[in-house]
């Protein structure tokens, strides 16, 4: 099945720069916060109150970046493979400023970058369906070449991301893709170049996300 339409290159390029921005603006303007407050009062408490905002702005703000590197990077050549691991290491960072945690079960393997970016993105996604925080369990199952991913949003009010069915499969006639909504596109446009194929579910109270080889079917 051929998509309606798609996201023309400039656009996307310029919408994901948006979306990674989004995330950097409130921990630098944290520590542009920390650094007004050395200006006006420089008594001991409000230094180490301070330099404690600082210290946590900069180290958010780091793991941001470190995760956009690889969910939205080139990440190397176009054959480069990527350590598990390390996709673990930068979710982790990143899962740790925002309101949910997040669990891992996957194996240390090498898998091919845009697998591995596609990951990623289902986190992001999952903690979209969860707004007022909880539980992200993300887990691998297979090996390297032809993984099963399922990541699991636990929290109060759980929901489908808005326009999930339009958005992943890329179907944007009557859709408006703004710096937000691009993550779902984006999400299946690596799926779709991956061979895989993305679905979402309600069960019970959690979201399940679950993307799999094209034509196998989801469990």
């Amino acid at each position: 099945m051929t998509n309606s339409s798609e996201l023309d290159a400039l656009d996307l390029a310029a919408l994901l720069c948006s979306r990674v921005c989004h995330d950097i603006i409130s921990p630098v303007g944290a520590i542009i916060n920390g650094l007004e407050v050395l200006d006006e009062d420089n008594s001991e408490d409000m230094r180490d109150f301070a330099f404690g905002l600082i210290r946590r702005s900069a180290e958010q703000g780091s793991a941001k970046l470190q995760f956009a590197r690889l969910a939205f990077g080139a990440a190397g050549s176009a054959g480069a493979e990527i350590d598990l691991a390390d996709a673990e290491k930068v979710a982790r960072g990143y899962m740790a400023g925002e309101k949910a945690d997040l669990t891992w079960q996957a194996p240390q393997v090498l898998m091919p970058k845009n697998l591995v970016k596609l990951l990623l993105n289902l986190i992001l996604l999952a903690n979209t369906a969860i707004p007022r925080g909880g539980t992200i369990a993300a887990e691998v199952d297979g090996d390297g070449d032809e993984p099963r991913f399922t990541v699991r949003s636990s929290g109060p009010n759980a929901r489908i991301p808005a326009a999930f069915d339009r958005l992943v499969p890329g179907y944007l006639d009557d859709v408006t893709v703004d710096a937000q909504s691009v993550q779902g596109y984006y999400t299946g446009a690596l799926a779709r170049a991956s061979g895989m194929a993305i679905s979402a579910r309600l069960d019970g109270a959690d979201i399940v996300i679950a993307c799999v080889p094209d034509g196998a079917a989801t469990t």
